[in-house]
């Protein structure tokens, strides 16, 4: 059965009776039983469901009636993101044994569009992470590199992806935990504009922050998934009913003339010399296109990362007072409720989420909550105007996704800073709330792959997917 399925040759197959989705899905869970014991990417799957919606699939090919989008396409799902009656852990003891009584709407979109939901995927700790190394269920490793991590906090997606165990998956990036394990993994991995795509059932960690997208190996199968999910969701408050293009129907108009802004605070000191090399190439390769480079100053860049993390632990403080061991998840009797709380977080809770939490309830404590938490928002509200300014010059921005490549697993465990600092270029896209994508832009001497980032205007995620497609189909993602 061929190696490397897309959206487009699983439709072809199927309308052409040359596979059925059963015997697909088969073989996709086939996949995952001969590689996840050594990459920890699922940490549930869901065969009954699966074979479920891939019989609806082969009935409607049985009836010659039209197929959904994503019809028969094997799909994965980060596993803080809620799904029905399967385990939706968070990577956390505390929801060890949790089972959604409903799907999320991003997970019932793609039930409606006709995908195979294969199971849930590992990641850090409630998404608090760069490594998925803080997951309680051990971490995934890197396809590429067994040695290496595959980026965080959506690192089993990305991973069950990029050794194909999935066409597709959903991650959720709240700082770069898309398209930074997209880049670490060498696959094109997108988050949409805050409020593009429903957080209805998405387990909260900071929630002016996290966003649900998709992970693919094609630009152009991104797109198809991202138009499934995206939209108004009256569930969701936050979600803009704003029109959804056909992103893929869409993805071949012309760069030529499109202004792409290089920031130069993106490529200062810290980053890695191949990574340098190789997004320098990629910005080349897109001046061969007929874009046209702009310098930029962004000058509230160097405050991304300190704002970052008193704003998302701050709402992470709160988000995760829920876990007390009353309601649901994880109880640990106490000799007192004070006791039982204590008992309960301190065995539920892993040590960065907790690290997070204390950083969060120091910010938004009396006595510090203007100096840290208010001062860190006006902060936030300065880069997000450097991307609006640069925006009235520019049609897009072009940026290295992570500093490094994938490093060793075990490697900055010991240095929170240092883990934190792997965020340094995606953090920023994240508090003004623009849309990005992550492209693989070659290789290391060593095989690693390389990131290139491109942020957008608002709500133009179209534009941005129709400069990585063309980047794509120029040969950017093997570049020497």
């Amino acid at each position: 059965m061929t190696a490397s399925w897309t959206i487009s040759s699983i439709r072809a197959a199927l309308e052409s009776k040359k596979l059925s989705a059963r015997e697909l899905t088969k073989d996709y869970f086939a996949r995952n039983a001969r590689r996840n014991s050594e990459l920890n990417a699922f940490l549930a799957l869901s065969p009954d469901l699966a074979f479920a919606q891939a019989d609806r699939v082969d009935a409607l090919v049985a009836r010659g009636e039209p197929l959904p989008p994503l019809a028969g396409v094997p799909v994965a799902i980060k596993d803080v993101i809620s799904t029905r009656g399967i385990p939706t852990t968070c990577g956390s003891r505390i929801l060890e044994n949790y089972r959604p009584a409903y799907d999320a709407t991003a997970v019932s979109r793609l039930d409606a569009a006709g995908a195979i939901i294969l199971g849930k995927t590992n990641c850090d700790e409630f998404a608090m992470g760069s490594s998925t190394e803080n997951s309680a269920y051990g971490p995934t490793r890197n396809p590429v590199a067994l040695d290496r991590v595959p980026g965080g906090s959506s690192g089993g997606s990305a991973a069950a992806v990029a050794a194909g165990l999935a066409v597709a998956s959903l991650g959720t990036d709240t700082g770069g935990s898309i398209r930074q394990p997209g880049a670490l993994c060498g696959i094109p991995a997108m988050m949409g504009t805050y409020g593009r795509v429903s957080r209805y059932g998405l387990i909260a960690f900071a929630s002016s922050l996290d966003r649900i997208g998709p992970f693919a190996a094609t630009v152009q199968d991104v797109a198809s998934v991202l138009a499934v999910i995206a939209g108004r969701d009256s569930a969701d408050s936050t979600c803009v009913p704003e029109t959804v293009p056909n992103y893929a129907a869409e993805l071949n108009r012309p760069v030529r003339g499109l202004r792409i802004g290089i920031p130069r605070e993106y490529f200062g000191e810290g980053m890695d010399a191949e990574v340098r090399k190789k997004v320098e190439a990629g910005i080349k390769l897109l001046e061969s296109l007929g874009c046209v480079p702009v310098e930029l100053h962004m000058p509230h860049t160097d405050y991304a990362i300190a704002t970052y993390y008193i704003v998302a632990t701050a709402e992470a403080s709160s988000n995760l007072a829920r876990y007390d061991g009353v309601r649901y998840g994880l109880r640990v009797p106490g000799a007192t409720l004070l006791d039982m709380y204590k008992k309960t977080r301190g065995r539920g809770f892993g040590a960065e989420v907790k690290r997070r939490i204390m950083l969060g309830t120091y910010a938004l404590s009396s006595g510090y909550y203007d100096a840290y938490y208010l001062k860190a928002q006006k902060v936030r509200a300065l880069i997000a105007r450097d991307f609006v300014e640069a925006f009235q010059k520019v049609d897009a921005i072009v940026t290295p996704t992570s500093p490094s490549p994938a490093f060793r697993l075990g490697e900055k465990t010991a240095d929170p800073l240092q883990m934190y600092l792997a965020d340094i270029y995606t953090v920023t896209g994240s508090l003004a709330g623009v849309p990005g994508i992550s492209v693989p832009c070659g290789k290391t001497p060593e095989g690693l792959p390389v990131g290139l980032q491109i942020f957008g205007p608002y709500f133009e995620e179209l534009r941005v997917l129709q400069l990585a497609h063309a980047f794509e189909q120029a040969g950017g993602f093997s570049i020497a």
